[in-house]
């Protein structure tokens, strides 16, 4: 058995289970109208005539990005009653970066080209843009409040006989449980990589079975493709790294309240409150 596999199906998108009101959870298409770029491409001048709303507004993020500092609840930006113009020109400028989200059926999460600059999208159960935001913060506020809402506070253990092929799964699951009952915010890290454990394909079914499936996935690109993918279980993620090939090349568990991989630094905000600001000159 590789010691990459991971359960088809158990972790990522389209294994999310369905509400209450039998809505799946799918991705939703983020605008698409802005152009994607490595660095954002900001219009000449006289091309924004009539922009002011929008202009403000990137303002006004710039100077709350300056004055930010990671451990500060995330600041919330609202977009709505924006004319479409002056968001067309927020969203050519933010760009898209490196990080997405998805978060329950009804929260779409777009990282800008600005590091720790979150763009959310809130549907109604219509799949109406219900409200439009940016968050400044290290991870959107939004996700953070709800992907553990529903979540067993203690780690389910392992029955007693065990499934035919099981053998590893259930000291795995003693130590997550023992991690998930100790953790409190600020403790480091604990990480399980699977991919140098031994384990059977009917052992990663088990682990996945035990801890659920959970309602947040996150794909990033900043270093390498990964996807971060959020359990049942209160502060336990799946954290996956791909190769070019699309092939699992680590594979681990992660007990902590957010993988480091999803959020920005205090440099990172910095550098994007300075770097807006420096794009917005042009305005002035």
């Amino acid at each position: 058995m590789p010691s990459d596999f991971i359960l088809p199906g158990a972790i990522g998108p389209g294994s999310q289970p369905a509400e209450t009101d039998e809505q799946q959870l799918e991705y939703m298409e983020m605008p698409r109208e802005m152009a994607t770029f490595d660095l954002p491409m900001a219009p000449e001048p006289e091309d924004t005539i009539g922009m002011e709303a929008g202009k403000a507004k990137l303002n006004e993020l710039a100077q709350i990005a300056a004055s930010y500092r990671i451990g500060q609840e995330p600041v919330v930006l609202d977009l709505q009653g924006i004319g479409e113009k002056d968001l067309g020109l927020i969203n050519q400028i933010l760009g898209e970066g490196e990080v997405s989200m998805v978060a329950g059926s009804n929260i779409q999460v777009q990282e800008s080209v600005f590091s720790g600059f979150w763009r959310v999208l809130h549907f109604d159960d219509a799949g109406s843009v219900a409200r439009d935001t940016i968050e400044v913060g290290a991870w959107p506020g939004s996700v953070r409040d709800q992907v553990f809402a529903r979540a067993a506070k203690t780690c389910a253990q392992a029955e007693d006989p065990l499934p035919p092929s099981v053998f590893n799964a259930p000291s795995l699951l003693s130590e997550i449980g023992e991690k998930v009952a100790a953790f409190s915010p600020g403790v480091p890290t604990h990480s399980i990589n699977l991919s140098l454990l031994p384990h059977t394909e009917e052992d990663l079914k088990y682990l996945a079975d035990k801890l659920g499936v959970g309602n947040t996935i996150v794909l990033s690109r900043g270093y390498g493709n990964c996807r971060v993918s959020s359990t049942r279980t209160n502060n336990v993620w799946w954290v996956q790294y791909y190769n070019s090939q699309d092939a699992i090349i680590l594979n681990s568990i992660e007990i902590v309240d957010v993988p480091e991989v999803v959020c920005a630094a205090q440099e990172d905000i910095d550098d994007s409150a300075e770097r807006l600001a420096e794009v917005m000159e042009i305005y002035q």
